[in-house]
């Protein structure tokens, strides 16, 4: 056990060889210029040029969904899904207290408060058993309305999240947030092409919501989508993104305070061409997954996390785990692997101990202690599979 590190450095650099040593980087090739150019020769870089739509049209057929509005970044799609479903100033929302901490800044900037729930460590998605027993103690309905006990504050929505690429178990958490009238945002930032059931996440809950930043499978360069089967919602949410602008062959006149968060054409086209090839480039990264599988069965105390049962995942972020023997070797493991230039990296921060969530309502977290402690991300690019 002394020389896990080693090991796992030597077997990193030994298979990833001359290869993209990153954590994660986009795939670009002629194509992505292509589309570019050709988006760039139309003059319309902006959000009415013709890309946007055929991103857009793109991201229905992977997804299945009825609606989709492009935007700017995840968080904006976050954001602005809270602001539709009426999240107001201190009610609280459930977020995972594992998960990237744009999850919490969306509700923290509707001026509502995050409810930190604890994951359960096979698919690193809310526990839902844990938290049907929580919320029955913590919490009480009147008409229709989820109350904290402690707090007095109205509990609104829940935000799960699909960590990894990996599909979390969506279906009891919605049993959960029906049980306690609570809304549900589905937090796909990190699994477009990942299945739960055979179903694209994202269509569990009334929306879900996709990221396109520049380490996602796919990029824009930045950006997101919101998408919902939800007709009312869309055009909400699309009225809202798009400054509330009232259509008219010439005035300008806009109904309500709203927000200019659609994504530009220029972004939607390099999207576009990488959404093409999502397919290709999630069976590249399953095989990666399955090189590693094989790499890291000869290290005791090292297993690599799987997709979930009844799940498809696009193996966005591959992942080791550590056993409980090996956990304290986790910051030594992190340190080597960066000396030897593998950017490698731990799970981000339990969100509660972060300085501005420190004083938010959370329930036990156990398992999110535990995930913290013995979870390393690893070398994921498509491109290392040539």
């Amino acid at each position: 056990m002394k020389n896990l590190s080693k090991k796992i450095v030597n077997q990193l650099k030994l298979f990833l060889k001359k290869s993209n040593y990153n954590l994660h980087e986009p795939e670009l090739n002629f194509r992505d210029l292509h589309h570019l150019n050709q988006c760039f020769k139309s003059g319309m870089i902006s959000t009415a040029g013709k890309y946007v739509t055929k991103f857009e049209n793109e991201i229905k057929k992977t997804t299945k969904s009825k609606y989709v509005v492009s935007v700017t970044s995840g968080t904006v799609g976050l954001f602005i899904s809270l602001k539709v479903l009426n999240i107001k100033k201190n009610d609280e929302v459930i977020v995972p207290a594992i998960t990237f901490v744009a999850t919490a800044n969306a509700v923290a900037q509707c001026d509502a408060i995050p409810h930190f729930a604890d994951i359960e460590n096979t698919t690193f998605g809310i526990d839902a058993t844990k938290l049907d027993k929580y919320l029955s103690k913590a919490t009480y309905i009147k008409k229709d309305i989820c109350y904290n006990r402690k707090t007095k504050k109205i509990i609104r929505a829940i935000i799960p999240v699909h960590i990894f690429g990996h599909p979390c178990r969506i279906d009891q958490i919605i049993k959960v947030a029906k049980k306690y009238k609570l809304a549900v945002i589905e937090d796909a930032a990190e699994a477009i092409g990942s299945f739960y059931k055979k179903r694209h996440v994202g269509n569990f809950g009334a929306i879900g919501v996709l990221s396109f930043n520049g380490n996602k499978i796919i990029t824009c360069g930045g950006g997101g989508a919101v998408i919902t089967n939800n007709k009312i919602l869309y055009k909400k949410i699309k009225h809202i993104c798009s400054t509330a602008k009232v259509n008219h062959p010439y005035r300008y006149i806009h109904d309500e305070i709203a927000y200019n968060f659609r994504l530009p054409a220029i972004n939607a086209a390099l999207g576009y061409a990488q959404i093409l090839r999502l397919k290709k480039l999630i069976t590249k990264k399953t095989k990666l997954y399955k090189i590693y599988k094989k790499i890291f069965s000869n290290i005791n105390d090292v297993d690599i996390v799987n997709s979930p049962k009844n799940c498809s995942s696009n193996f966005w972020l591959q992942t080791i785990r550590l056993s409980n023997d090996a956990k304290k070797f986790k910051t030594k493991i992190i340190k080597e692997c960066q000396l030897a230039g593998l950017k490698v990296r731990p799970l981000w921060d339990i969100l509660p101990k972060l300085r501005m969530y420190k004083n938010c309502p959370s329930m036990n977290l156990d398992n999110s202690k535990k995930a913290y402690d013995t979870v390393i991300n690893i070398p994921s690019s498509s491109s290392i599979i040539k």
